[in-house]
């Protein structure tokens, strides 16, 4: 029996990652929510600025916000983006013997949703959620191209980092699920310049003209009107990013780098862990049928890779940044899947030793972190 759990042990280790994320939910909800917090209480009262989308909406149906609203609005979107995942997995792959490997890989990474059970709160996983959304429904028409610009806006304005975040991503699956399916021609190529051009002037936008427009001590006695609890003002703390210029935040990112770099090594164990997934995708780009699929679609984890790399030079939450560029190559697999191809890429192993032991490993890492690993 137990011979038999080791040479297949997939089952038992999807248990066990339910049971590591709930380890982490446990451990998350006793912690003080000091980023997503504030950013439930800012919204548009002074004007168009940064970061502020979430909280607007949030002030669509109330005028005081209390601390366990982040806690059951960030849970709600876990529990959506994890039945999103499984139901793309579904349809890409389906649930067999065969395809376990591979969801534990993905599921079960502490990239994914580990972390983003860690990181409740913070605005990561809605780039995640509409990136799914967008592998889900039909790509036929140029409503599905203007469906991604919108999502992209909306993500510039819950957060203008998701334009090297998510944005990037959303753009390679708006080309291999249309454009790739369905052809270039003139009017789907403007329409997709018409989209960047809109989605790249919002993004300056928010950067350079999203700034609070009144004194920090105005800003925090407004936000404070807006608390349930206003005595709780440790969790304003962070009120300052609001005012932080760009050039502090790449000051400030230079000046930790020598601390954070000593992270790196971690970072590539992690992901040299995922070597089964990693070799899996790569087997699915080599198995495309046409050449030019091949080259765009290496061309696109690049740049998603690249604009990663930007980020990491900008804002110094490392061990984040690094987890959600593991998910976007998740779910551009997805998405090369759904492309046509010369001939059948192998699942991953079920039953072979090394590929049970990394599986084994990923599924007891609870999490990454935020900032640095762990």
């Amino acid at each position: 029996m137990r011979a038999s759990i080791w040479q297949n042990p997939w089952r038992l280790l999807l248990a066990v990652n339910a049971a590591v994320i709930a380890g982490v939910f446990i451990n998350k909800v006793q912690l003080p929510p000091w980023v997503p917090y504030i950013h439930l209480v800012v919204d548009y009262h002074f004007g168009f600025i940064k970061r502020a989308l979430i909280g607007a909406a949030v002030a669509l149906f109330t005028a005081k916000v209390p601390v366990w609203l982040v806690f059951a609005l960030a849970g709600a979107t876990w529990l959506i983006t994890l039945g999103l995942f499984v139901q793309l997995f579904r349809k890409t792959f389906g649930f067999n013997e065969k395809t376990l490997p591979l969801f534990v890989f993905m599921a079960g990474s502490p990239f994914f949703l580990k972390n983003f059970m860690h990181t409740l709160g913070h605005f990561d996983i809605y780039g995640c959620a509409l990136a799914i959304v967008l592998l889900l429904i039909p790509a036929r028409s140029l409503l599905f191209v203007a469906l991604a610009a919108l999502f992209s806006i909306i993500l510039i304005l819950i957060h203008h980092i998701h334009l090297l975040m998510y944005v990037p991503t959303i753009i390679v699956i708006a080309v291999i699920r249309h454009y790739l399916a369905f052809g270039f021609n003139r009017l789907n190529i403007a329409c997709g310049i018409l989209a960047m051009a809109c989605i790249s002037a919002l993004f300056f936008a928010a950067q350079f003209w999203g700034v609070m427009p009144v004194p920090e001590t105005e800003f925090v006695t407004y936000l404070q009107s807006r608390m349930a609890d206003p005595a709780r003002t440790d969790l304003l703390q962070f009120s300052y990013i609001w005012y932080q210029p760009l050039a502090k935040e790449i000051s400030d990112t230079w000046g930790r780098m020598p601390h954070n770099i000593l992270g790196v090594p971690v970072f590539a164990l992690l992901i040299w862990l995922h070597a089964p997934l990693w070799r899996y995708l790569a087997g699915l780009v080599r198995a495309l049928a046409d050449d030019m699929h091949r080259r765009l679609v290496i061309a696109g984890l690049i740049g998603v890779s690249l604009a990663y790399l930007v980020m990491f030079a900008m804002v110094f939450d490392y061990s984040r940044w690094i987890s959600n560029w593991a998910v976007c190559m998740f779910l551009i697999l997805h998405a090369v899947k759904m492309l046509p191809v010369a001939r059948e890429t192998p699942p991953i192993p079920t039953e072979d030793r090394n590929t049970n032991i990394f599986g084994l490993i990923v599924t007891l890492i609870p999490r990454v972190g935020i900032v640095r690993p762990f």
